[in-house]
């Protein structure tokens, strides 16, 4: 008929959001980049741990 479920029954769908931007990156291999939120990735854990600090690891 054309009409989806959503209009159907009322309800709203959701929108997705778009991807966070990167705010830290690996030292060593640039192509690994963490956006800072969620779980902190195991190279990050592992610099830190190092000594390094998280403003040493900031992009830009």
């Amino acid at each position: 008929m054309g009409y989806s479920l959503a209009e159907l029954v009322g309800t709203e769908t959701k929108t997705s959001r778009a991807p966070a931007a990167a705010k830290y990156r690996h030292p060593e291999n640039p192509a690994l980049t963490w956006s800072g939120r969620r779980h902190k990735p195991q190279w990050f854990v592992n610099a830190v741990a190092a000594g390094q600090t998280a403003e040493e690891l900031a992009i830009g």
